[in-house]
């Protein structure tokens, strides 16, 4: 009874942990390297994995390297971002940070540009 307990405890603690991954930006509006007109632009981020919103950052760099904080929309799915932008002429760059479920915090960059009216 011993030894089938133990074997028991150790396929227990040798079974494998489920999978789960860094989040991943899989799509974006605008899109990496797009070009968009000028004026209000929804802003959507989509990742591999859900992400927590609360400890996730957007922010806004322009031409002139000046930034500014994206307030976050907080509703919507667990996998996707979403803020709303008004948007001159030039070219920008959101730069996103996001706290996966795994617990690991992923970056990265989408720049595009807005083009005039």
């Amino acid at each position: 009874m011993r030894s089938l307990l133990a074997v028991c405890l150790a396929l227990a603690l040798l079974r494998s942990a489920p999978a789960q991954a860094h989040a991943v930006l899989v799509d974006s509006t605008p899109e990496i390297s797009a070009r968009v007109a000028s004026g209000q632009i929804a802003l959507m981020l989509r990742y591999n994995s859900r992400v927590d919103r609360k400890r996730s950052r957007l922010t806004l760099i322009r031409a002139d390297h000046s930034t500014e904080i994206v307030p976050i929309a907080p509703d919507g799915t667990d996998d996707v971002l979403h803020a709303n932008l008004t948007l001159p002429p030039g070219s920008y760059t959101i730069r996103w940070q996001v706290l996966a479920v795994d617990g690991h915090i992923t970056r990265g960059d989408v720049p595009f540009t807005v083009d005039g009216p």
